[in-house]
């Protein structure tokens, strides 16, 4: 499969022009019957939260109908843009909801923002409910000096990069050093870490854009440090997602067993899940390799390692002030089911600047990337017509009953998309964004 790369219009192209005076239109009184009506939906925001909503919705309401509204001219959201290019299996769930899509009951709105195209008043006004589930719009800042030198990223928009997310194309991150840190230790920590130390040749396979296969090919990064404030107990990656960076080819692991010790005795009560993965971190880190792995990796050009118990306190810039060569970390403890810094003082930068180093790499400089606050839900609101749950099972919470939708249909009527979108010249329909994913394959 070769790279993908998108064409993309620019927001503005279309233009939301004003209605007609209010007296130039007929009433929703003399557009609409009082008797009751199929319930209007209004879902913004298309990614797995929104699908799995409409889904819920659409099934277990036979006349309901669902307008999905999405500020990209694609949908799928952290589908799309979020999954990294090497697990096309995950995305296999796109068929599915492109079936939903599809349905007479169902519409997707593209290149429509919320707030810019229409107001949150005129939704409440035009449907019965509005779901919010538009998940994260930007990152969570660490709120710490440094953190906004060149060479800091936030994991939304370095994804956001390789994946092709319009709002990303242009971030460029500057692979020359040899060096990168990464805050934080779940999925998306290793997903980063796993495209920055893939040999080119296997993401050539994928579906990655070509922007970023063009840097990744030129990148001098060598090694990958994973940086946690707790321990190996608490890291939040899955046991496939380890198994894929400790087999990625042309890589070794470096783990200090001295993290691991007294580890043996204290998972035997935990869940089989987490007891797994922690045996395979213990394995890899105190166990002698076997001779075929051991021969993988003592030809392995790239090195990536965990660090825990470390929270950082500030970034550092280079001599010259202008990019990030270091950041300095606290040493950090569990206390009960709380954290606290214990100590502070280290710092991570490379040998050739005075201070301290990273220990095991000869590092020339160092890139960091921070964490990323993300979710796949909706966020709540307290206001009558407003409802959002986390994650995507809104509908199980009460999503339906709460609006009156499982057991009957509701009244008055409502108008939906058709009490605003005749005055708007640009949303995408489902055939539209199709023949835009055609024009794209097409391209490949």
């Amino acid at each position: 499969m070769a790279p993908r790369c998108w064409r993309w219009w620019h927001w503005s192209a279309w233009r939301r022009t004003r209605p007609p005076p209010a007296g130039s239109t007929p009433s929703f009184r003399q557009q609409f019957s009082t008797q009751e009506q199929p319930p209007q939906i209004c879902v913004v925001g298309s990614g797995p939260a929104g699908f799995y909503t409409a889904q819920h919705l659409l099934k277990h309401h036979p006349r309901a109908h669902v307008d999905i509204y999405e500020k990209q001219l694609v949908p799928f959201g952290l589908v799309r843009f979020g999954v990294a290019p090497d697990h096309p299996e995950v995305k296999n769930v796109i068929n599915t909801f492109t079936q939903t899509a599809r349905s007479d009951r169902c519409a997707f709105r593209g290149n429509v923002a919320v707030g810019r195209d229409v107001a949150v008043s005129e939704l409440r006004a035009a449907y019965h409910a509005v779901v919010l589930s538009y998940g994260a719009e930007d990152h969570q800042a660490l709120e710490i000096p440094g953190e906004e030198l060149p060479g800091v990223f936030s994991a939304r928009a370095f994804v956001g990069w390789y994946n092709g997310l319009p709002e990303n194309r242009e971030l460029a991150p500057d692979l020359s050093c040899d060096t990168a840190v990464i805050l934080g230790q779940g999925n998306v920590a290793l997903d980063v870490a796993r495209i920055l130390l893939t040999p080119p040749e296997h993401l050539e396979k994928t579906d990655i854009t070509e922007a970023a296969l063009g840097v990744l090919r030129q990148s001098r990064v060598k090694t990958v440090w994973i940086v946690g404030r707790r321990g190996p107990l608490q890291v939040a990656f899955t046991i496939k997602e380890l198994r894929e960076m400790i087999q990625l080819p042309g890589t070794r692991p470096i783990l200090d067993p001295v993290d691991f010790l007294g580890l043996q005795d204290r998972i035997k009560e935990v869940p089989r899940q987490r007891k797994r993965l922690t045996e395979l971190l213990l394995r890899t880190a105190t166990e002698k390799p076997g001779v075929e792995e051991a021969a993988r990796q003592a030809l392995a050009s790239r090195t990536w390692g965990l660090r825990f118990f470390r929270s950082p306190q500030r970034v550092l810039p280079s001599p010259d002030g202008r990019r990030v060569a270091g950041v300095h970390l606290a040493v950090t403890r569990l206390e009960g089911s709380g954290l606290s810094l214990s100590r502070t003082g280290r710092s991570w930068m490379p040998r050739r600047c005075p201070g301290a180093r990273v220990p095991g790499s000869p590092g020339r400089s160092c890139w960091i990337l921070r964490r990323c606050c993300g979710c796949w839900g909706a966020e709540p609101r307290s206001q009558p017509g407003w409802q959002g749950e986390k994650a995507c099972c809104a509908w199980e919470r009460g999503l339906g009953q709460s609006v009156g939708l499982c057991t009957k249909a509701v009244s008055p009527a409502r108008p939906g998309t058709r009490s605003w979108l005749p005055f708007f010249q640009g949303p995408l329909s489902t055939s539209s964004w199709q023949k835009v994913a055609l024009a794209r394959d097409n391209l490949r």
